[in-house]
């Protein structure tokens, strides 16, 4: 155990971090990037100082680092700054499409299925990420990039053209592996090219877009909403995207070219023939596993979402099936794991560092508890509260925006002190809480909404510490090899967590909206009820003050009362996780090689 602890990350002895960086002397760009590294003049930029690339590293690992040998200061910034411009469209973009998600819904009277719809899409989209890092490490950054950027053009193309909610559904799967996979595709280039305590910092600074795009993306929406429609919000942004992305990947070519003319890159190892070459890959990727264990947790999942549907509802055969199917298949997942897997989908051994798996367990209770109260908040904000959907949207988006402000401040103490176990204990986790479980109170009719808005900047506040602080968790307990996996398993955590919010927050709804809108609506609109449980556009229709529009806000203030208390009670688990960190000191521990910030 404690050769394994040492290798996944304890700090490295003095002789192991007193090394040089290696340019090529007759590649005039390689050597003033070299130079500048070493420039001690420049407080932003560092180098690591190993003579060689890390030959037992991947070859995509062996990429990257070779390309920071070559790359110069200003290539490094404009980087930076390309990446700054992509989140800033991804934020406008996924901000204007939470507006959009009732009405897509709504639009097939199916407005109950908000939830449902993302439950698939988050499950996937997580557990895409450990093949990618696969994809990052073995074939390269840019490789994987530029394959998330096409998954997220073909989701915006089938948003935009879908005719239900199957097919709108299928449309979030493909966007969200694709968005996801871009910003964790990105936040890995950022791990490659910083130094560890500089990292908070930038990973806060390339979040920071969100600060400006929450006061813009719901009036978009809205001017897509009264004018061209929703289709073609999502049809814009499938060329905008795709666009912004071009400069970064001139940049990832002009820098691969430079390497390879300077003799830095690995040569290409052939694995045999087209089925010796499918078999290697299936056994890297672990391909069964992914399938059983995707199946199963989607088979689980879902019957919590779509119980309510069948006439006979827990006791129906599909549910009973997909109960009993998925708890199979994941246990077969974990024997398969355990005993016949070549290569296992999780690497065990960076679970078994306690920093590791405590950082894992305290994001997915972070996104449990989140999206069991924020589905239906958009919705609930508008009904109850009567906002529309401009201002809804600024409400919506006061966690983004006090989170990546906050988050800054944070990356600066984090670079200051070198440490980050004390900001989560003492201030992200007691503050999370606070907020989350203040709004059990209120957040119901007849509350006035500033209290609710005090509320999402105590949430804020802490959920941008608490998001730097358990990245850097993770990655401070291991060496630079393992920081996609890593990473990639602390997304995982993330995006299970999220779907089992969402499915939390189905049951809830399912359970008790349906039941309390039956018990408050006015005889008269009592045959209209599944028109109303279905449509948030019909829920709308009804003046505000009516005797069946305080029915229906009654009823959203029961639901988000039972929310809440779950949100509320699944904060146990961060505090326990939290106190599991070991308190790494950051200026000790030593990752990049190359020109880094």
């Amino acid at each position: 155990m404690r050769s394994l602890l040492h290798k996944l990350g304890r700090p490295a002895a003095p002789a192991d971090i007193v090394e040089e960086v290696q340019h090529n002397p007759n590649d005039k760009e390689a050597a003033v990037g070299a130079k500048s590294a070493t420039n001690e003049s420049d407080p932003g930029a560092e180098t690591d100082s190993s003579q060689e690339i890390s030959k037992e590293a991947q070859a995509g690992i062996q990429r990257v680092e070779a390309m920071t040998k070559v790359w110069t200061r200003n290539d490094m910034y404009m980087a930076y700054i390309t990446i700054w411009i992509l989140y800033f469209v991804d934020a406008l973009q996924s901000g204007m499409s939470t507006s959009f998600y009732p009405y897509v819904t709504s639009s097939f009277a199916l407005h109950s299925l908000t939830a449902t719809t993302s439950i698939m899409s988050n499950l996937i989209g997580g557990l895409f990420k450990l093949p990618l890092a696969k994809i990052l490490d073995i074939w390269g950054r840019p490789q994987g990039f530029c394959a998330m950027l096409f998954c997220l053009t073909i989701g915006l193309i089938m948003m935009a053209a879908c005719n239900g909610v199957k097919t709108y559904a299928a449309a979030q799967v493909f966007y969200w592996v694709g968005y996801n996979g871009i910003t964790y595709s990105i936040s890995i280039f950022l791990a490659d090219t910083s130094a560890l305590t500089n990292r908070a910092l930038l990973f806060a600074f390339v979040s920071s877009p969100y600060i400006i795009t929450c006061w813009i993306s719901g009036i978009v929406a809205e001017r897509f909403l009264g004018g061209p429609g929703w289709r073609w919000g999502y049809g814009a942004f499938a060329i905008i995207v795709p666009a912004v992305c071009s400069p970064l990947l001139w940049l990832f070519y002009k820098n691969h070219v430079k390497a390879k003319k300077a003799g830095l890159l690995p040569k290409h190892e052939s694995k045999g023939n087209f089925w010796q070459t499918l078999k290697f890959y299936l056994i890297e990727f672990d391909i069964f596993g992914l399938l059983l264990i995707t199946t199963g947790l989607a088979l689980f999942l879902l019957s919590f979402n779509l119980y309510s549907y069948q006439k006979d509802q827990w006791k129906a055969p599909l549910i009973i099936c997909f109960l009993i199917f998925g708890g199979l298949l994941m246990i077969a997942f974990a024997f398969y794991e355990k005993f016949l897997a070549p290569k296992t989908f999780i690497p065990y051994q960076l679970l078994m560092d306690r920093t590791v798996i405590s950082a894992c367990i305290l994001s997915a209770a972070l996104f449990v508890s989140f999206y069991i109260w924020d589905i239906y908040f958009s919705s609930f904000l508008q009904v109850v509260n009567n906002l529309d959907v401009v201002k809804t949207s600024y409400v919506v988006n006061v966690y983004s925006v006090g989170s990546c402000f906050w988050s800054l401040l944070v990356g600066w103490a984090v670079r200051k002190t070198g440490r980050f176990k004390w900001l989560a204990v003492y201030f992200g986790v007691p503050v999370t809480i606070l907020g989350v479980g203040l709004m059990i109170h209120f957040r119901q009719p007849n509350e006035n909404v500033g209290y609710i808005v005090m509320c999402q900047i105590f949430i804020a506040t802490a959920g941008g510490t608490l998001v730097i602080c358990e990245q850097m968790a993770v990655m401070a307990a291991t060496s630079h090899e393992f920081i996609a996996s890593v990473l990639a398993i602390e997304a995982m955590f993330s995006n299970v967590g999220g779907a089992i919010g969402l499915t939390i927050a189905s049951a809830i709804w399912t359970g008790v909206f349906p039941k309390h809108l039956a018990k408050y609506l006015p005889a008269s609109e009592q045959e209209n009820l599944p028109a109303i449980y279905g449509s948030l556009v019909k829920q709308l229709s009804y003046p505000y003050g009516s005797e069946t529009r305080n029915a229906i806000s009654r009823a959203y203030g029961d639901s988000q009362k039972y929310m809440l208390i779950a949100a509320t009670a699944i904060q146990a688990i961060s505090l326990v996780s939290v106190l599991f960190w070991r308190d790494i000191k950051l200026k000790d521990v030593k990752q990049n090689k190359g020109l880094v910030f």
